[in-house]
């Protein structure tokens, strides 16, 4: 396989639980077993859109029980003989390998993964700002000659850009701390939330410059947070900021 791959560094790594269920693109090339019409593969693709069941290939390295995946588009592209390419947007964690695998035996005929692409992985799009790895070493080893950190901005990119497409809290500058730590956000501490916030749905930390400061499970929607001047909003899961950056502001045993 071929394509985007985030790839996280130090402290950013935390961000990855981020990443793991976000959604993701691929383009296809499928191989089949036998014959079909263009009308055909393109009808049979169209019925793996929405909510779909599948049990793990026996290479996977996750147990093979069956699960619910989500395709969120899948597109026919073109067909020579019996290769045919598609675009599909699906949930994470989805094995395109057992698409083909199952769409094939939809045909009749059998079919089965012959090359892939990604070409997205959560916020990261391949015509975006992405590097090759060939540029990756070359702006490393201009960093180690000149000392120059615009040098590694050239390839690093901030870890909030991985926290792009998930629902974002805004906190005050006396509550960072205390985040960091590891004490549960409460409303007192909120200036802000996006829309589209759920019980129960992973959200992001954030101070009012757009730092990160943690990912957190929200324990009430949107709607309930903009009425509340008590509680706990969300329960922090990941601290992404060190303890310290902001000043503390809280006093022990108040967490």
């Amino acid at each position: 396989m071929t394509g985007v791959l985030p790839v996280t560094l130090e402290e950013a790594t935390k961000t990855v639980q981020a990443l793991l269920h976000s959604g993701k693109e691929y383009i296809c090339v499928m191989k089949l077993h036998g014959d079909a019409t263009e009308k055909r593969v393109g009808e049979v693709l169209k019925e793996f859109e929405d909510t779909i069941y599948q049990r793990p290939p026996l290479r996977a390295s996750v147990k093979r029980q069956l699960r619910t995946r989500r395709i969120y588009y899948i597109d026919f592209l073109e067909k020579e003989k019996r290769n045919v390419l598609f675009k599909v947007g699906c949930e994470g964690g989805t094995y395109i390998r057992k698409l083909c695998y199952d769409i094939g035996e939809v045909l009749g005929c059998g079919a089965h993964m012959q090359e892939l692409r990604r070409t997205r992985a959560g916020p990261f799009i391949e015509n975006g700002d992405i590097v090759r790895l060939h540029d990756v070493a070359y702006w490393f080893m201009e960093w180690q000659q000149k000392k120059d950190e615009r040098m590694l901005r050239k390839f690093i990119q901030p870890m909030e850009n991985a926290l792009t497409l998930i629902p974002k809290i805004y906190v005050r500058d006396s509550a960072v701390d205390a985040v960091c730590h590891g004490a549960s956000l409460t409303a007192p501490g909120v200036v802000s939330i996006e829309g589209g916030v759920s019980k129960g749905s992973l959200v992001a930390v954030l101070t009012l410059k757009g730092e990160a400061v943690a990912l957190a499970r929200a324990v009430v929607a949107t709607e309930r947070v903009l009425n509340m001047e008590h509680g706990i909003v969300a329960r922090v899961e990941r601290v992404l900021m060190p303890r310290g950056t902001y000043p503390k502001a809280w006093r022990s045993g108040e967490t």
